[in-house]
């Protein structure tokens, strides 16, 4: 996956997922918004709540790294080889794209959530199953990317631990606009006035946390392996060269 017109057409898959992402997150959005307001209820806090999903925002993240990816790969495939912020960000968004695919199948598929309106199927598809295997395979076959340091790992969980820190504050602050009850969290399992509470609630960011380290020193070891390949054009890329 390192000749020139391999990495042109893998570009071009790149940007046809990230428009497939963008197009999916748009189109759940459109019809929430449309439901709440036929039904006369809270435009604003149905849209703030959309973007306060996990799945949502790492979507986006995706789609906004890959439409890089792809940009440089086809403007200067070396250079883009040779970045680390491209290699990191592709890590991150393979982690958080990865994770989300995880979640959704292993606990949320079959449940509904509160974004506002039913889900659109192919969308759902999109954001919690298609793409997470497009940044798999982007990691396992897709061009190659610089080595990254296992410090990286750190840089991949500063997002969800943010987000989780968000989610927590802002969760009892907010009624939910679909059911009107006087709290909101984007998952069960993150709210605590389920059955279980706090204990059950921290019990699954442990949890997550773990799966999260997990797959991003995944990310971080495929990423540094690929790099070492010691075929012709594969030669290590030491810190001399392009960042």
């Amino acid at each position: 996956m390192n000749s020139r017109p391999a990495a042109t057409i893998w570009s071009l898959l790149r940007l046809v997922t990230a428009v497939a992402i963008v197009a999916a997150v748009g189109v759940q959005l459109a019809v929430s918004v449309t439901r709440t307001v036929e039904a006369g209820g809270d435009v604003a806090r149905v849209v703030a709540n959309y973007f306060s999903f996990f799945t949502i925002l790492s979507n986006l993240i995706a789609a906004a790294v890959l439409a890089w990816a792809a940009v440089a790969t086809l403007m200067d495939p070396a250079r883009a080889r040779a970045s680390r912020g491209l290699s990191t960000a592709l890590a991150c968004a393979t982690t958080y794209m990865a994770i989300t695919g995880i979640v959704y199948n292993a606990l949320l598929r079959g449940i509904t959530l509160p974004q506002g309106s039913e889900p659109v199927p192919w969308s759902n598809e999109i954001m919690h199953t298609i793409a997470p295997i497009v940044l798999l395979l982007d990691l396992l076959i897709g061009p190659r990317r610089r080595a990254l340091p296992w410090r990286t790992v750190g840089v991949i969980l500063s997002f969800p631990l943010v987000w989780i820190a968000y989610t927590l504050i802002r969760g009892p602050l907010v009624s939910n606009a679909v059911t009107g009850e006087p709290f909101w969290y984007p998952y069960p399992f993150l709210n605590a006035n389920l059955p279980g509470g706090w204990p059950l609630v921290i019990a699954y960011i442990v949890g997550i946390a773990i799966v999260f380290v997990a797959v991003g020193a995944f990310c971080v070891w495929v990423t540094g392996r690929r790099a070492r390949d010691h075929s012709p054009d594969a030669a290590p890329i030491t810190e001399s060269r392009v960042a």
